[in-house]
Parts: structure tokens; sequence; C-alpha cells
């Protein structure tokens, strides 16, 4: 909608930049009819006065066209430079009406092209003024130079012209109204979502570029929130879509309630709903996120006793540009992200956007800092190739950095763990969708082909100086503690110590999520696991402390490994 008002408002201004280009080539004529003649009887001599309103009639031209090229043509202060001048073609008429016999002129109709101009381009309530001022210099003129008449036969003419300004300047600018109102209705359908009456998902995208565009240029910050209903899908199940689509409803006009004139609340699809908070940092956008997750958890709705936690709820993820995002794809995929962690951290909370990338970027040196970039894209391809990988990725970050302290690592070490948990599945970039998310066993060759990935991974990021201490960790975090692992086949302490923790987590995340060929196991069942497997497949010193890390944690524990089936 946007591209065609602007589309509409081009074509609007060429004509009224034509239109007015006709009343200067009218009033250029007249000029020059009226004023070229011979000096002295030399025919090759002309008129100072011709020269000169030659002179003012070209660079009147060139004035408006450059007013008609300027890309800012609604702004408060072009609006001004217009209004002043229809003026000066008014005053410009005036003189040329003066000249040309005042009362006696036949130019006066020339006033009737400026009220149409004005009227089209500034609306009924400018053009009718305008209209009037028009009349009054005509009837003026009138009253002024034929007031010796018994009968003014000019005045009386002169008022069937003033009457055709004002039905002129009046359904004009009657219909420009209504015109204004209908676009501004098929926009309001173009842009609002139906039932919940927040901007709709096309809207959503074109206001946040616009935005990000207008905070980059002013050095201020852009933060957006997007939040997701919580067991929505089982709402509905249970309670039927009429009744999910008046949850949708009450929650759209609970965040209209909460936002400010310049904040701007949209539909982003399903059961998604988002804020674009122009010229607001991360700290008011949390807060003003924990203020909406809390009016709605409050919220008395119907038939939220059949809920998992017996509350309609919201899980809700915050990022901010440019701190978080360099532009308003990464702001939009940042805080989908930290949606995500709220979703997999129990549901009913705001997280804000947070990669542990963001810490390496901060450790690496700088000539690598673009490499960092490009990982967090192959994480992303790998995500969208394997939408297990993601999440698998951020929970096995967490649960390395709950057993680095367990273990009581140093704070390089720790660093190095939660880098290397990160990116330990970089190497699936070369293993085809159809592998990653087989149902049926893998073949012998699939089997290999997977193998391969610890061994692509290290490959990838081994020319990098700074990340050359993660490089242990992703060739060696399959190999067993008796040595049945692969790669290489390392055995016991020959499997670097990080490597060993990380085997640790990374097989306890696997066993107990969902996967195309594994039904997830309990957090209690995958401590059963972890202790069968305790000097076979771990080292059962890590694994052993590992395992109380989760008794330590297991109700969060528990909620992580379901959290695959949000």
């Amino acid at each position: 909608m946007n591209s065609f008002e602007e589309h509409r408002k081009k074509k609007i201004s060429e004509i009224i930049a034509i239109n007015k280009l006709i009343i200067i080539l009218l009033c250029g004529i007249i000029i020059f009819t009226n004023t070229s003649c011979p000096i002295n009887n030399n025919p090759n001599s002309v008129n100072l006065l011709y020269i000169l309103c030659l002179a003012f009639i070209f660079l009147l031209i060139y004035w408006i066209w450059i007013m008609f090229c300027l890309r800012e043509y609604n702004t408060e202060k072009i609006k001004w430079i217009q209004y002043i001048e229809n003026y000066i073609f008014v005053a410009v008429t005036f003189g040329i009406i003066i000249a040309t016999g005042a009362n006696k002129s036949n130019y006066k109709f020339i006033f009737l092209f400026i009220i149409i101009n004005s009227t089209i381009q500034f609306g009924m309530k400018y053009g009718i003024t305008l209209a009037c001022i028009c009349s009054a210099i005509l009837l003026c003129i009138d009253l002024v130079y034929a007031r010796s008449l018994i009968i003014n036969k000019y005045f009386e003419n002169d008022l069937i012209l003033v009457g055709l300004f004002l039905l002129t300047a009046w359904p004009l600018g009657y219909y420009r109204k209504i015109e204004n109102e209908y676009i501004k209705d098929l926009a309001y359908l173009v842009n609002v979502d139906g039932l919940t009456e927040l901007y709709n998902h096309r809207f959503f995208y074109d206001n946040l570029k616009m935005n990000k565009e207008k905070c980059e240029n002013e050095n201020k910050p852009l933060s957006l929130i997007i939040m997701d209903i919580d067991y929505f899908k089982s709402y509905n199940d249970l309670n039927g879509h009429q009744m999910g689509d008046e949850v949708l409803k009450i929650i759209g006009r609970i965040l209209k309630e909460s936002l400010s004139d310049d904040e701007i609340a949209c539909r982003y699809g399903g059961e998604e709903l988002t804020i674009i908070l122009p010229n607001k940092d991360e700290e008011y956008a949390l807060n003003l996120a924990e203020n909406i997750r809390k009016r709605i958890e409050m919220y008395k709705f119907k038939g939220e006793e059949s809920q998992p936690n017996k509350k309609i709820t919201v899980s809700i993820g915050v990022s901010t540009f440019p701190d978080k995002a360099k532009n308003e794809n990464e702001l939009v995929s940042s805080a989908d992200d930290a949606l995500y962690r709220a979703k997999f951290f129990n549901k009913n909370r705001v997280e804000c956007y947070y990669s542990v990338l963001e810490e390496l970027k901060r450790d690496i040196e700088e000539e690598h800092i673009d490499l960092i970039t490009s990982i967090k894209t192959l994480i992303s391809v790998i995500n969208a190739k394997d939408r297990y990988t993601y999440a698998h990725v951020e929970r096995v970050v967490i649960y390395s950095k709950l057993l680095g302290n367990k273990l009581n690592l140093s704070e390089v070490d720790k660093k190095i763990l939660m880098y290397g948990a990160y990116m330990h599945d970089i190497g699936k970039i070369n293993i085809s969708k159809e592998i990653l998310n087989k149902r049926m066993p893998l073949s012998v060759d699939e089997w290999n082909i997977l193998k391969m990935h610890p061994k692509n991974g290290a490959e990838m990021i081994e020319s990098v100086e700074s990340l050359k201490s993660i490089i242990p960790i992703i060739l060696y975090h399959h190999e067993r503690y008796d040595g049945k692992g692969y790669p290489e086949g390392l055995k016991g302490e020959e499997i670097p110590y990080l490597s060993r923790v990380l085997t640790v987590v990374d097989s306890f995340d696997a066993m107990t999520s969902n996967r195309p060929y594994n039904k997830r196991k309990s957090c209690a069942e995958g401590i059963i696991e972890l202790k069968r497997c305790s000097s076979t497949q771990f080292d059962p010193k890590i694994a052993q402390a590992f395992i109380e890390v989760i008794e330590e944690n297991y109700g969060k524990f528990d909620n992580l490994a379901v959290s695959n089936n949000i």
C-alpha cells in the first residue's frame, strides 16, 4: 500500500507541475503580447521590460521544476514553499490583470487555473479560501477602477466568475476529500488484520524497514518484541477455533492498550504477534514485554483451565537494532531466537536475544570477526535443513555452562567449552537434508557420511588462529571412553578433557530429545542411561558430575528436554 500511495502522490505531483507550467506559459504569452515594442522605432531593439519578464518566467519555470523533482514533496518545509508559490501565482496574475486593463482585462480567468491547482494540491478548505481571495481581488478591482459607472457591468459579470471559482473549488475539494477517505479505508483493509485489528504481516515488514532506516539515520535504537501464545494449538483443539479467535482478539486489545502512539503492534502470523518500538532501547522493551506478559497471564480467559499450566500465557523474545542486529532481517531473526529460548525455558517468560557467538566476537582477533558472522549463517543453514540442530545447540551450550561450573573449570576453559558446544555440529553443513531427517535407520554409506561431520567442522575453522583451541572439541566429541568412537577411536584420557565433557552433555541432550529415528527419554531415563554407559561411552567422573547437575536442576532440565516439541 505504501508503494501505491507513493505512486499516486507522484502522479498528482506531475499533474500539478504540468498545470503550473500551463499557467506560466499563459502568463508569459500575455506579458509578451502586451510588452514587446520597439525602442526609438528601432525594430531590432526590444523593451527592457520584455527582457526582464522573459528572464523572470524562465527562472520561475526552473524553480518550479526543481520543486517538482524534490523527493521530499510532502514534508512541512516543502508544503510551506508550495503555499508561498500559489500566492506568488496570485500576485503575478493580479499584476497582469492590472497591466492589461484592470476591470476591463480579459485575463481574469487565470485565477481559475490557480484555484484548480491549489484544490487538487491541498484540498477543499484551502481551495475555497484561495477562491474567496481571488474573488475579493476581482471585485475590489471592479469597485476601484469602475466606481464612476452608475451601472457597474464589470462587477456584475465578475460575480458570475466568482460563482464559478467557488463552484469549482467546492466539488473538486469535496471529491478529493472523499478520495482520501476511500484510500484511507482501503489502506486500513490492506494493512490491518481483520480478527485482531492489529497491523498485518505485510505492514509489519514495510514499517519495520522504514523505522530501521529512520532510526539508523538518527542514530537511535529500534527494538522488536515477538510473542507466541503457549500451547495455543492445544487450546484450539480442546475449545474450538472460535474461542481461539476470541483469545487472539483479547490479546490484540491488551497490546493496543499497553502501547504508546509511536509503538506498533502487528499480527505476524497465526498466534505470533509483534511490537515495533522506534527509538526504544532493550531495557524499555524488556519492561514493556514483561508488563504485557503479566497482563495476559492475569486475564481470565474462557477455557484456560484446560491449558497445561491452567492459564493462557505467552512467551516473548526481545532484540534491539543496532546492538543485536545489523538490519531488519537480523532483528526479526534474533528476536525469534529469543522467543525460542523463552519457549524452551518453560514458556510464560520474556527472554532477550543472546548468542554465545556475541561473546566469541569480543574474544576473537579483529581480522576474524567476519568469520563469526559466517559461522552464524552456517548454523542458520543447518537449522533450515534440520530444525533439531538449533534447539540442540542452544541446550548443549546451557548444559555445558552448568557442567563447567560443577567441574570448577577455569574461566578460559569454560569459554572454550561453550564455544565448542555452539560449533560442535557445524560440519553438518555438508550433509544432505535427507540424511539428517531420515526416519529409517541409516545405511552403511549414509552412516559413514554422517560420521564425517566432526572432521568437516574442524577443517572449516582450522585456518583461524583464534579458534584453534576449539578444534579438539569439535573433532573428538563423538569419541567414546572405551575407544569405540569416531573419527580416530581414541580411548580414555587420550581424548581431550573438554571433548569428554561435551560428549556427556551432547549425548544426554540427544537421548532426551525427539529425533526422527529416536523416541525421547525422560530426564530420569537419561540419568539411568548415563550411569549405564559410564566407563564405556562416558568418562565416569564427568558423567557423575553431570548427573548431579541434572538432579540439582531437575525441573529446568525436564522442561528443556521437552522443548523440542514446542
